[in-house]
């Protein structure tokens, strides 16, 4: 599966930003996805996954209660809603995917970055 991140932008603290992730092929519905980030000089870090039929979620602590991850199966897309967005937030923020039956993320989209102004 070939992903495509978008959404991602320049704003203030406080603000909301909602990132989507296009996927191409036919099987979308057969991945758990989620999203990563990393901030310069940091390595890169979960921020949420969600599985193949958007049922059950996974949220880093960090952005918890603020993050909201969630799919489209019919539109192949999956989307972050980031709501109460912190300087510390800003990061280039990557889409993945995990096929059913692994446990690694093999594939990746090219990232949005994401600037938190305070």
């Amino acid at each position: 599966v070939q992903l495509q991140a978008s959404g991602g932008g320049l704003v203030q603290a406080g603000d909301s930003l909602r990132l989507s992730c296009a996927a191409s092929g036919r099987t979308f519905s057969s991945y758990d996805m989620g999203w990563f980030r990393q901030a310069p000089g940091k390595g890169r870090e979960f921020v949420a996954s969600i599985n193949r039929s958007g049922a059950s979620t996974n949220y880093a602590d960090s952005v918890k209660g603020r993050f909201t991850i969630s799919r489209d199966n019919a539109k192949k897309t999956v989307y972050l809603q980031m709501n109460s967005l912190m300087p510390e937030d800003a990061a280039v923020y990557y889409c993945a995917a995990r096929m059913i039956g692994t446990s690694v993320w093999g594939s990746w989209g090219q990232g949005t970055q994401v600037t938190v102004s305070s």
